[in-house]
């Protein structure tokens, strides 16, 4: 559902001159005048989809909802600014809605400190329904600096900023955006393309594929996997590659480099935050390497609506 709904909102979304970038990639592009734009996303987590709060604690819980939004400003290249919180608070839980709504305006609190962001406003509901949460996060960035989706082109290098896999064991709470990568190559001319792996390699690297108009080959002995993942392998019935391209919630970011600024790209990060693990080509579609031979790859991740 979710990729053929964008496609039509796309479509179908009023349109003004000052929206630079708007549906389809990790955040909106708004032209505020002067030398740097408005980067703008917003996520919403919900009980039964995204946590169990009786299972999670609720801080862990308003510290994810952060992170996943600033892991898209950090995507886009941008400096975080604001985000703003809304809630809707079960009336059936036996704890109280007042207690549930502290504990997770907390977590939200820890984690804007932690990166300087402004809790600037919101709201807050009560109703009989699941606990819902969400976030709206802005940032800033120089006029020209920004990454967007669409950009790879043929050749350039697919390049992972860390290990995948095996976020069900705690990563997909206790992740850190990627501003550290954000901060050193903003502006570097060698990135083409980015996004954070939310959905899964598999699926993320097509979505960017499919907005650069190209297609992308994996050498799947390449992809980095998360020792988490390794250790799922005892119980999932899976191979840790499987893991690595499908569990998604990773918060790594995916890049196109160009093949002439990858060294440089290394010796900024560090080998372990620049991985190359295969090539964007001109033809379309997502593929995999395995010797001499190339096959098409099937998707793994998660997929909105299905």
């Amino acid at each position: 559902m979710e990729q053929s709904f964008v496609a039509w909102a796309k479509m179908r979304a009023h349109r003004l001159p000052q929206v630079k970038l708007g549906i389809g990639d990790d955040a909106a592009l708004m032209d505020v005048g002067g030398t740097q734009d408005l980067v703008v996303t917003t996520d919403t987590m919900m009980e039964g989809t995204h946590f169990r709060s009786a299972e999670v604690e609720l801080r862990r819980i308003g510290r994810k909802l952060v992170r996943v939004n600033l892991s898209d400003l950090a995507a886009m290249a941008a400096e975080p600014e604001a985000v703003f919180l809304s809630m809707c608070v079960p009336t059936s839980d036996k704890r109280a809605a007042d207690w549930i709504a502290s504990e997770i305006y907390e977590g939200v609190c820890e984690v804007c400190e932690q990166h300087e962001v402004a809790l600037a406003g919101g709201d807050t509901n009560c109703w009989d329904g699941p606990l819902v949460l969400s976030l709206t996060a802005t940032g800033r960035v120089f006029d020209g600096q920004v990454w967007r989706r669409g950009g790879a082109q043929a050749e350039d290098l697919i390049v992972v900023t860390g290990p995948l896999g095996g976020s069900i064991t705690g990563k997909q709470f206790d992740f850190t955006p990627r501003f550290d990568v954000a901060e050193q190559l903003r502006g570097h001319v060698g990135v083409h393309a980015a996004m954070d792996i939310s959905d899964g390699l598999s699926v993320d690297l097509l979505r960017m594929c499919d907005a650069s108009s190209c297609g992308g080959i994996l050498e799947l002995d390449k992809i980095p996997i998360s020792d988490a993942a390794k250790d799922l392998v005892e119980t999932s019935g899976k191979q840790p590659v499987e893991h690595a391209l499908g569990d998604g919630e990773d918060f790594e970011l995916l890049l196109a480099i160009a093949p002439d600024s990858f060294a440089e790209v290394q010796e900024i990060l560090g080998a372990e935050s620049a991985i190359a693990v295969g090539e964007f080509t001109s033809r379309t579609g997502l593929w995999m390497r395995e010797g001499s031979r190339i096959y098409q790859l099937t998707l793994s991740g998660y997929v909105h609506g299905r």
